[in-house]
């Protein structure tokens, strides 16, 4: 499949103007000017052209639940569903995303690992969807946060116990709840730890061992704070609250920096309706740590949370990408969270995130240039999804 375009974006912030893309089967095989590529192709190639258009990178979403339904109460409808029901239900999800241009997701959390199910059923082609990097079974406390997807432990011997099924069922994350959320509305408080330190060290370990990365949910101060010295991959929320409000620690801050940890503040699509929430002030503070992060130059990643309460899975992810334009960070930077940074933070990074030979094929095409109007980014032509054509358009011409 030959793909040319007015743009391809093949660095950060680097367009190769009047391009041109060479797909064989699910592999990138040669980027370049268009002229050039155009006489390598075979005669019988497909050729998509995409006149006034842009190809990025297919967008990642680090962190979804697929299990939930972005209700109001998505908790009360994963109870009342049996596992087949919820599974057909992903892929209806799995296909959304895809289409609205997310080729790779993150699900940090489901039951009885249906997101792997899932993975596979997408791996073979029988469902449209993005690759699923699947945490399976999320680590909590007996009582604790997500208690009902079945991952309460306790003590270090169950917590190594967990993470070892979760691996053996081909887990490419481990998630743990580190602190309490506001999900579980008869666990911990959100600022609440939830684990011991040899606990997290324990988790880390374990996963560690086996080349996989840990993922933990912590929005107090006391539980980011344990899970730095953890020695975590990301942080999911970080959202610094103290039973009083909120409270940045830098000291902390500085470790995240210097032992680059990457961050997903799991921005909601909505993230306009936060001052009501938590009143004008107390956002002011919460939009400012994302910021204050940002200026000190932590690695943030692109993340939705999507499942959570009236967070679906249909487009979520551009509009949540507008929060960082509305804190002054740039689009070039935007867009990287949402691609190469965030295939480096899954582990992904020598195979998706980048518009390279050898890579995934891994594509979305909009209208317009993102780099100057993010908005762009909605305006979907076509996605691609390892080489197959998942989305196309308006303004496609198939040669």
């Amino acid at each position: 499949m030959l793909i040319t375009a007015d743009r391809i974006l093949t660095g950060s912030g680097m367009y190769l103007e009047d391009g041109a893309i060479l797909v064989e089967g699910a592999t990138i095989t040669a980027v370049g000017p268009r002229t050039q590529l155009a006489v390598r192709a075979d005669a019988d190639e497909t050729h998509l052209a995409f006149p006034e258009a842009t190809v990025v990178p297919g967008l990642i979403d680090t962190h979804v639940h697929l299990v939930f339904d972005g209700s109001s109460d998505p908790v009360a409808a994963l109870r009342a569903s049996d596992d087949e029901h919820l599974l057909s239900e992903m892929r209806r999800r799995a296909e959304q995303l895809v289409r609205s241009g997310v080729t790779t997701v993150r699900d940090l959390g489901d039951r009885n690992h249906l997101a792997l199910r899932l993975n596979e059923e997408i791996g073979r082609g029988d469902t449209p969807g993005p690759r699923v990097v699947s945490a399976g079974t999320p680590l909590t406390t007996p009582g604790g946060h997500c208690y009902f997807l079945g991952g309460e432990v306790s003590g270090e011997a169950s917590v190594r116990d967990l993470v070892r099924r979760n691996l053996a069922a081909g887990a490419g994350v481990i998630k743990v709840m580190a602190t309490g959320g506001g999900l579980t509305k008869d666990g911990p408080k959100s600022w609440q730890s939830q684990f011991s330190t040899d606990e997290l060290r324990a988790l880390v370990d374990e996963a560690h061992q086996a080349g996989v990365p840990v993922a933990a949910h912590a929005h107090g101060v006391d539980g980011i704070s344990a899970v730095v010295d953890a020695g975590v991959d990301t942080i999911e929320h970080c959202s610094w609250m103290t039973e009083d409000g909120f409270g940045l620690r830098r000291d902390v801050l500085k470790k995240i920096t210097d032992r680059g940890i990457a961050v997903c503040p799991a921005v909601s699509p909505h993230w306009q309706m936060v001052p009501r929430v938590f009143d004008e002030e107390r956002a002011k503070v919460l939009f400012g740590q994302v910021q204050e992060m940002a200026e000190t130059g932590v690695k943030l990643i692109a993340g939705t949370d999507a499942g959570v309460q009236r967070t679906g899975f249909d487009g979520s992810l551009v509009p949540a990408l507008a929060f960082y334009a509305h804190l002054g960070i740039t689009n070039e930077r935007i867009i990287d969270m949402a691609t190469v940074h965030a295939a480096d933070a899954l582990g992904l990074g020598s195979s998706t995130g980048r518009i390279t030979p050898d890579f995934r094929a891994d594509l979305l095409v909009v209208g317009g240039d993102p780099l100057t109007d993010l908005d762009a980014l909605q305006e979907i032509r076509a996605v691609i999804a390892a080489g197959q054509v998942r989305e196309s358009g308006s303004g496609t011409d198939q040669l």
